[in-house]
C-alpha cells in the first residue's frame, strides 16, 4: 500500500499482519481524492484511522490538520510508524487512541470543527454507526463541511447530511456528504 499523490507520493505505508483492518485500496483513494478535488488547509478527522492512509493521503495533499482516532493497540502502533516514517510532526498528525464516540466527545470538549471528515468503521458495524454517529457528529462540522464514509454496498452506513456523491468501487460503497 502506498501513498498516491502529493509530497508523500509513492511513499509506502505498513499494514498490520492478518486481516485485522481492511485499508481503503489505492484505486478507491485515488477515486476519492479526485471527487473531492482541493483541500489544501483543511482540518481533518479520520475516524476508525486503521494504518492512516485516507488522512495521511489527505496530509500528502495539502490538509492542514488530521485527527487519527484509531481503538485497535496493535493497529495503533502501525498507524504511529507510518506517521513516524514519513517524518509527520504532532501539529500536522495527532492520534488519538480509543473507540470513535470517545474521539467525538473528545474532539467537542476541546471545541474543534472539522472540514473533512472520513468514516471508514468495520463493514459489518456501519448499520450501527448509522446510529450512533448522528448526535455526535454534527457539533464538530464546520459549515459546508464534508463527510465522506466507506462502507459495504449492501450494509451502507447512513447519515442524515446532504448526499453530495455516491460511488460504487465493487463491494465498497463512497459517500461524500455536506453540512449546511
Amino acid at each position: 500500500m502506498r501513498v498516491i499523490a502529493g509530497r508523500f507520493g509513492g511513499r509506502r505505508l505498513r499494514a498490520p499482519a492478518g486481516r485485522v483492518t481492511r485499508p481503503t485500496s489505492e484505486r478507491v483513494r485515488e477515486a476519492l481524492f479526485s471527487m473531492l478535488g482541493d483541500i489544501t488547509g483543511t482540518q481533518v478527522l479520520d475516524l476508525f484511522a486503521g494504518t492512516g492512509a485516507l488522512g495521511i493521503e489527505a496530509l500528502s495533499r495539502g490538509a492542514a490538520r488530521v485527527v487519527f482516532a484509531e481503538r485497535d493497540p496493535a493497529v495503533l502502533a502501525v498507524l504511529k510508524d507510518n506517521l513516524a516514517a514519513l517524518g509527520l510532526t504532532s501539529s500536522e498528525a495527532e492520534v488519538r487512541g480509543g473507540d470513535a464516540l470517545a474521539a467525538l466527545r473528545s474532539a467537542q470538549e476541546h471545541a474543534e470543527t472539522y472540514d473533512l471528515v472520513f468514516i471508514d468503521p468495520p463493514y459489518r458495524h456501519a448499520r450501527a454507526w448509522s446510529l450512533r454517529l448522528p448526535q455526535a457528529l454534527p457539533p464538530l462540522l464546520k459549515p459546508a463541511a464534508r463527510v465522506v464514509s466507506e462502507s459495504d454496498r449492501r450494509s451502507a452506513l447512513t447519515l442524515p447530511l446532504e448526499l453530495e456523491r455516491e460511488r460504487r468501487y465493487g463491494d465498497t460503497l463512497i459517500r461524500i456528504h455536506r453540512n449546511q
